[in-house]
């Protein structure tokens, strides 16, 4: 293998997108944050729900950065990995900018060497310098910038070291000109390869080596770009090649780089480290002990419990919904409605019982936007600090009996605080039938902040045998459903693969710029569903088959489960939303309605049946409709199978104190 050096003129990328790649956990959103301060958009990226962040950069005159998931190297393994490479291949990517990892070098140069190959204007920002140097890594950047001929700039972005230089240095990338040198027999195939396929983004060069190692994404592109016929041929150019070859040939193009990689690293490395130092090391250390790990973990637990589910769904819905929306706000547009509009269907559809503003608007703005306000700011932090990749490795093999890895702990946690919300979450989840398993789970069996607390006030008042028995009811039916579930949808579970980073301070501003960038795609996304499911449960009602539905209920309800015939109105309610139901059987018990047996059981169905409105709706957008509607057909009649089977059993033995 070889390396050839040029003196090609700088290209200037003062115009159009660049875009930002790196492995995780080496500081992209900070990074990301320093260059282009608080102009930022957060979406989807087209044909998945991945988000991707732009922003333009400083002082970059028209410059567009692209904050890209974290990618560990090519083949991508992931959807968030596939996202990255469809941009660098679908985009009008006029350079690349690599954030790496100081401290972990070779891992680093890995992903360098695949960039590189792709042919475009390229810089590399080695980051966390500060923990690089608290672990003792010396490296000669100077040296490494000669080895790979491209802009090599070290950077610190929690401080703010090295961003004016990182900002000269993507305005004037060049290309980097080096040439590894695989074996001959791939050299040729290579050479075959590029001539036949079309022009893209990225080098032919890049793309062929893409090819033979079997790259999902790359496939799909030239399946769509070339003839079936000039599609065939690679395929057989690739075959014939692999029978030369015992191991895959992935792995011989990777060893082939990895050889290189050791050759850099041992050029510009002066001291590779001794370990980290300092009291974040301990603090690491201790967050994934077997014991400590899991005390550590309830204290965050309790954090965000108390924030997300106290003070947002509590202390924060109950000032805008009941003083501001409840007292102010809503009794003037009532009553501005009532005299510019005097038609009573209109009101109604507006601001009555289920109008677009007193069920649409004032939930998605009174009773979601604080407790999602909340739950941003403490993924924020969680984010920031490095502390997320611990979680996963700490709870993985209790999620492993689930189908699933250490990294559904997020979701599952933050469905405590709002289950429409930690839907969303799902998407740190790796392949899509993890997301569905973990979306199931939550749709099932986590109960929302608000409605947790109405639960839990009303078995507490029976006595701690009744919170028991709903507990282990409620925690059986999660761990039987989700083991047949994974064991009955196809596909494997995603073995973790997560580098643990050392615990940091998480940099407020970069929190508080992710909180309102994902507060704005909130905004705009998720109102309008709100605005949807009240005209829906208005048309319902205008129609008469919401009191069909109660009525055609109450044999359900009294005969199978045992309970009053109001409470058919409860589940209805429950439907809109979920504390809304247990709120209604709360009213039934201090009326003297339910003995303890029958709050018992409305307490489980009422946590297994089917989630609010807004998580629907979530569902259906995250999911699809058809996973959705599938959803609805299974927790719907097994709430009620379970609560049928638990009050016979709970009558059988005689428990009712």
């Amino acid at each position: 293998m070889h390396r050839h050096n040029s003196s090609q003129p700088e290209i200037s990328t003062s115009e159009g997108t660049i875009a930002m790649v790196g492995q995780p956990n080496v500081g992209k959103s900070a990074l990301f944050q320093r260059l282009t301060g608080q102009h930022v958009t957060v979406s989807n990226y087209p044909g998945t729900t991945i988000e991707v962040t732009r922003g333009r950069v400083r002082d970059g005159k028209d410059t567009m950065l692209l904050d890209t998931p974290g990618l560990i190297a090519f083949p991508p393994h992931t959807e968030d990995e596939q996202v990255t490479e469809r941009v660098l291949l679908a985009e009008p990517i006029r350079a690349i900018l690599q954030v790496g990892d100081a401290k972990n070098l070779r891992r680093t140069l890995l992903l360098t060497l695949q960039l590189a190959e792709m042919g475009l204007p390229m810089a590399l920002a080695l980051n966390m310098m500060d923990e690089a140097d608290a672990r003792g890594v010396v490296l000669d950047h100077t040296l490494l910038s000669e080895h790979l001929n491209l802009i090599v700039i070290p950077t610190t972005a929690i401080h703010g070291q090295g961003i004016n230089e990182l900002k000269l240095a993507i305005q004037t990338s060049v290309c980097p000109q080096f040439r590894i040198q695989y074996s001959p027999e791939i050299e040729a195939v290579i050479a075959q390869i590029s001539a036949r396929i079309p022009k893209a983004t990225i080098s032919s060069r890049s793309l062929a080596l893409l090819w033979l190692s079997s790259d999902p994404v790359t496939e799909n592109w030239l399946r769509d770009n070339l003839s079936l016929e000039s599609f065939q041929e690679l395929n057989t150019l690739r075959g014939v090649l692999q029978s030369s070859f015992t191991d895959p040939l992935q792995s011989v193009i990777q060893r082939t780089r990895l050889t290189y990689v050791d050759q850099i690293a041992n050029a510009v490395l002066k001291d590779s480290g001794t370990g980290w130092r300092g009291f974040s090391t301990v603090l690491g250390r201790l967050t994934t002990h077997p014991i400590w790990g899991w005390a550590f973990l309830a204290v965050i637990l309790l954090g965000i419990y108390w924030f997300v589910g106290v003070f947002g769904a509590g202390y924060l819905v109950d000032l805008l919904e009941t003083r501001l929306f409840g007292e102010m706000i809503n009794p003037w547009i009532e009553n501005s409605v009532n005299r510019i509009i005097p038609i009573p269907f209109v009101v109604d559809f507006l601001v009555g019982d289920f109008g677009l503003w007193t069920l649409g608007m004032t939930y998605a703005l009174a009773l979601i936007l604080p407790i999602v306000t909340t739950f941003f700011l403490a993924f924020g932090v969680m984010e920031d600090s490095g502390y997320l990749p611990r979680l996963a490795a700490l709870t993985n093999r209790l999620f492993q009996s689930l189908g699933l890895n250490g990294k559904a702990v997020l979701p599952m946690v933050l469905g405590l605080g709002c289950v429409t919300m930690a839907t969303l979450t799902t998407r740190v989840l790796e392949s899509k039938r993890e997301r569905v398993l973990a979306t199931l789970l939550l749709a099932l069996a986590v109960p929302c902040s608000a409605q947790l607390g109405v639960v839990m006030g009303m078995l507490a008042g029976i006595s701690l045998a009744a919170t028991l028995i709903w507990g282990g009811v409620v925690f059986i039916v999660m761990l039987a459903i989700g083991w047949l579930a994974a064991r009955l949808m196809p596909g494997e579970r995603t073995k973790l693969l997560v580098e643990l980073p050392p615990l940091r301070a998480p940099m407020f501003s970069n929190v508080v710029i992710k909180t309102l960038a994902r507060l704005e795609w909130y905004l705009k996304e998720v109102v309008p569903l709100f605005l949807i499911g009240a005209a829906v449960m208005f048309i319902l009602d205008r129609s008469g088959a919401l009191n069909w539905l109660i009525q055609s209920s109450e044999p359900l309800i009294t005969g199978w489960l045992g309970l009053p015939a109001e409470a058919s109105g409860a589940f209805i309610m429950g439907f809109i939303r979920r504390d809304f139901g247990a709120t209604g059987f709360f009213v039934m018990e201090s009326q003297g309605m339910l003995t303890a047996t029958q709050v018992v059981v409305a307490m489980v169905v009422i946590t297994l049946f089917v989630p609010c409105l807004a998580s629907i709706m979530m569902i259906a957008k995250e999911r699809g409709w058809k996973t959705a509607a599938g959803m609805l057909m299974l927790i719907i009649p097994l709430a009620f199978v379970v609560g049928g089977t638990l009050s016979r059993l709970l009558q059988f033995i005689g428990w009712n104190v």
